[in-house]
């Protein structure tokens, strides 16, 4: 797989990181979150208009046709801004879902959508036994005479604050496996709550009491959606792990930039050789979480989806780890101002934090592939 990006990838690598430095400054961000917001409406519009939500979507349903190397580009640089609005959960995540699931009819009427910005959908998989893996699932889609019955719970849902809509897993009693049904968020008996984050961002618990949909609510055939939830959750981890690869270069950068400035003895501390040592080793870190990207980034192109969703899992449980120990080492080498909240290089940290849970931690990822291995030896 060739890797060097495109002139037209360059521009948007580019755009994004102008839009970063001037316009998502860290005070910006700060803004929104003591406002209570989890990124506004018109920084989402902002999107739309650029093409970022549209870049990886298909031209036929109003999309640019890119692939998901241009998803890790947008991702990446909106990581070194710690963006709080949910491109991954909602762009990424839930988008590519409905493209692996939905039939013509429903791809054409809600992915222009999805692209333009004007609809926003949530994907509601995980629950409280799960621990963010697609599996197992217990909550009920009871067959009724136009429709489905829902009944049951789904634990942090990211990208639900704002989202019109939820692609929901579920298990309909008579086709045996995982059924995905889309449910409109102001559907009677669903009640959401939602819950704070550590990062800044949110997220919401959902409760299915008795939810009616309509039978075009079924996204695919019944019992078939676990390939094409695998798919989208594939898809955001990668989206995922590059936001993190971008919040690993930003606070290398910031410490850097730190040890120049503070001095000790007189001196600046960035050339006593013992911080030289702890810098080195961080973008060694940095190199290696990198390259696991691109292993992703191959296995989604090449793979089968046993392989594919193997080397995502082991990439996520990398890359997380390696998140935290650079961001932590960030937080080290500043001393006591990286613990400050009015400081940002411990904010990537919370974010490193609170991915390394998402889409199943880094041990959930880690048991996966230790299974996956063994299934393969033991054939």
């Amino acid at each position: 797989m060739d890797f060097e990006f495109t002139s037209e990838q360059r521009l948007l690598q580019d755009s994004l990181r102008r839009y970063v430095d001037k316009a998502y400054s860290f005070e910006a961000r700060t803004a929104l979150l003591k406002a209570g917001k989890d990124g506004s409406a018109d920084n989402w519009g902002l999107f739309a208009a650029n093409g970022w939500l549209m870049a990886a979507l298909p031209e036929e349903y109003g999309g640019l046709g890119g692939t998901l190397v241009d998803t890790v580009i947008i991702a990446q640089e909106l990581g070194r801004g710690l963006v709080l609005e949910p491109f991954m959960a909602c762009a990424v995540l839930a988008a590519q879902t409905l493209l692996a699931t939905g039939s013509e009819a429903q791809k054409a009427r809600l992915v222009p959508q999805l692209a333009d910005g004007t609809y926003r959908i949530a994907l509601a998989y995980g629950e409280a036994g799960s621990r963010g893996m697609p599996l197992p699932v217990t909550l009920q889609a009871e067959p009724v005479h136009d429709g489905f019955r829902l009944s049951g719970r789904k634990s942090l849902v990211l990208g639900a604050v704002g989202a019109k809509a939820f692609i929901v897993s579920a298990q309909i009693p008579q086709a045996p496996g995982i059924s995905l049904l889309l449910v409109d968020a102001d559907r009677p008996g669903l009640t959401c709550q939602t819950l704070p984050l550590h990062d800044g961002t949110w997220a919401q618990a959902l409760h299915f009491d008795g939810v009616e949909v309509g039978a075009d609510a079924l996204l695919g055939e019944a019992g078939q959606g676990l390939s094409g939830l695998r798919q989208g959750l594939a898809n955001g981890i990668v989206a995922l792990c590059a936001e993190l690869v971008g919040g690993m270069e930003k606070t290398i950068e910031v410490t850097a930039d730190y040890l120049k400035v503070r001095q000790q003895f007189g001196v600046p501390i960035g050339s006593f050789q013992a911080l030289q040592h702890r810098m080195a080793d961080m973008a060694a870190e940095l190199e290696l979480a990198r390259s696991s990207l691109h292993a992703a980034l191959d296995a989604m192109a090449n793979d089968d989806a046993v392989t594919r969703d193997r080397t995502v899992s082991a990439s996520k449980m990398l890359i997380c780890r390696a998140a935290k120990s650079v961001c932590g080492q960030g937080i080290q080498l500043h001393g006591g101002i990286g613990m400050t909240e009015e400081y940002l290089v411990g904010h990537y940290y919370k974010r490193a934090v609170v991915a390394d849970l998402l889409l199943g931690s880094s041990d959930s990822h880690e048991a996966a592939c230790a299974a996956a291995l063994q299934a393969q030896l033991r054939a």
